[in-house]
């Protein structure tokens, strides 16, 4: 492989009666564009970040190599491309901890760093042996490069689509639109900001989007990571701000960039500070054979393809259908609504409103999907998590709980349309693997170690002899069959399919009554076996808030 020089005037010259600037010598006609030589302190410098960027770029978990042999491409999810080009890097000697501390989440960052400079310094010894030539070290700083782009490029694009089909920070359901704002940690409200002007969620997927497409060519890689740098580095603060708990991964495409964009700061002083002829001087591997021009250019394309082309369509059936924060599932039609308590029995003893009251409902809604949120006057365990992550069982998707308090109960819901019965179960579980779950507490009062639970993560399976009868099931039916035949996937079927864990949630079992929705009667036994008795009216609450017309899902 040969290689070549390539030189990019971006400034036309000036007319003759003004003053010129001298034409930087490495751009002279008589010499032509030279690539400047390296100093040896640039080596050394190019040897320890070459260790560390390549080290952050490339997966380190068998996890990672697993999901991609066991990818059925024939029938995808969006997280299945989702999950390809978001994994941890980096060197890890010690789990993800220096000194018994995960360092805010950078332990792993140092730790790399730490490596990188000792092979820095162990490449240098050989290369005084070895004597590598001036065009080796440009050759891999070309490959360097276009390493660290794709990486950034194709991760972006992952995390852009989830806001350009904004399903990331979804429009407040109304258990949410019924919480009171005090109620709502400093992160929520920041989500539900963003997702109650889906359109400013659209324009920012869309900026990380072009970003990442100008990342995967070299000729638009600097715009590219103009725009990474400042959408990202957004982000980094508005995590930090608002405890948004992704402040790692979001700070790992400003460091992308920042590595992109530092031999261009230079160019980019002299020509808008400066005010001076500026002619960017570039190292380009000359593809002479014809089979790698065909691989440069069927890679590229197969990337574009997949990340752009396939990566949009079934976000967009995600979208459509099983939007990951949000229960896929449609709920009950004659109950979904707002409404008030009319009337609340417990063990036949009616309970007048009170708000000091510690038991009675004070409100409740029902959603379009199976979801049944209602209010007490009693302090709940706080959920500190972002709702996030790729369930795909409905009970699992929290964006309903995380980061509400106040005494909202949030319960998913089994519904037997034929005997009109709910089979009820706390969507709070004590997580391992989610951030800072439960205020960074397990279920078992250890700390959170932050690993990942696959049976945990997977809920809890209709179990005939465990607590819904046989008969209820059969009428309930295969939860994973009633999405749209356009989002089943392997995926799915392989989760649905795993072993479930036996998570000791609340659970209630109620029986409804209505005629046209206006008034529900529940009646059954609640999470501490105790009879029930609620009279709900629904109440048309007009909010403030303009309806979204882009919400997720078909209900």
């Amino acid at each position: 492989m040969m290689s070549k020089t390539e030189n990019s005037p971006v400034l036309a010259v000036p007319k003759p009666h003004l003053a010129v600037e001298p034409v930087p010598k490495e751009a002279t006609a008589a010499t032509g564009p030279q690539v400047p030589a390296w100093q040896a302190y640039e080596k050394l410098i190019f040897r320890i970040t070459f260790i560390f960027f390549v080290s952050l770029c490339i997966p380190n978990s068998a996890s990672w190599y697993k999901h991609m042999v066991s990818i059925d491409w024939a029938s995808l999810h969006y997280r299945d491309l989702y999950d390809i080009a978001r994994f941890g890097s980096g060197i890890d000697f010690f789990g993800n901890t220096l000194f018994g501390s995960r360092l805010n989440g950078y332990a792993n960052w140092i730790i790399t760093f730490l490596v990188a400079l000792a092979g820095g310094f162990i490449w240098t010894v050989i290369d005084k042996i070895r004597k590598p030539s001036p065009s080796d070290y440009n050759l891999l700083y070309y490959w360097l490069r276009t390493i660290v782009r794709y990486r950034a490029g194709i991760g972006i694009i992952g995390f852009g689509f989830t806001k350009v089909l904004p399903v990331q920070m979804p429009f407040p359901s109304l258990g949410l639109l019924e919480t009171s704002f005090g109620d709502l940690t400093a992160q929520k409200i920041y989500w539900l900001s963003i997702g109650i002007v889906p359109w400013y969620q659209i324009f920012a997927g869309v900026v990380e989007v072009t970003a990442g497409t100008l990342l995967l060519f070299r000729r638009t890689t600097t715009i590219g990571a103009i725009l990474l740098f400042g959408a990202l580095g957004d982000i980094v603060y508005v995590n930090f701000a608002y405890d948004g708990g992704v402040h790692v991964y979001s700070s790992y495409f400003v460091l992308l960039s920042a590595f992109l964009l530092a031999q261009d700061v230079p160019r980019l002083y002299r020509l808008f500070i400066q005010e001076r002829l500026t002619v960017p001087v570039n190292f380009y591997p000359s593809f002479s054979k014809k089979w790698q021009q065909y691989a440069r250019v069927g890679i590229k394309a197969g990337l574009l393809f997949v990340f752009l082309g396939l990566f949009f369509y079934y976000q967009l059936i995600n979208f459509l259908y099983d939007p990951y924060k949000q229960p896929s599932t449609a709920g009950v039609k004659e109950l979904r609504g707002t409404f008030a308590v009319s009337e609340f029995r417990l063990n036949n003893q009616l309970i007048p409103y009170s708000p000091l009251d510690t038991v009675r409902w004070q409100s409740a809604t029902f959603e379009n999907w199976t979801t049944l949120t209602f209010k007490v006057n009693r302090p709940v365990p706080l959920d500190l998590s972002n709702g996030g992550g790729s369930p795909m069982r409905d009970i699992n998707r929290t964006f309903e709980v995380s980061g509400v308090g106040g005494g909202q109960r949030v319960f998913h819901y089994y519904a037997d349309t034929i005997e009109n019965v709910l089979y009820l179960q706390d969507k709070y579980f004590p997580f391992q693997g989610r951030r800072n779950r439960v205020a960074n507490v397990r279920s078992d009062g250890g700390q959170n170690n932050l690993s990942t639970d696959k049976n945990q993560q997977a809920g809890l399976a209709l179990n005939a002899a465990d607590w819904i009868p046989a008969t209820a099931c059969a009428n309930i039916g295969d939860e994973n069959k009633v999405i749209h035949p356009l989002a089943a996937s392997t995926r799915r079927d392989r989760e649905f399919a795993e072993a479930q864990r036996n998570e000791e949630r609340n659970r209630m079992v109620l029986h409804y009554k209505t005629t046209d929705g206006n008034r529900v009667i529940l009646t059954g036994i609640n999470e501490n076996s105790d009879s029930l008795y609620v009279v709900l009216d629904k109440v048309n609450r007009k909010y403030a808030l303009s309806k979204s017309t882009l919400q997720a899902g078909k209900y």
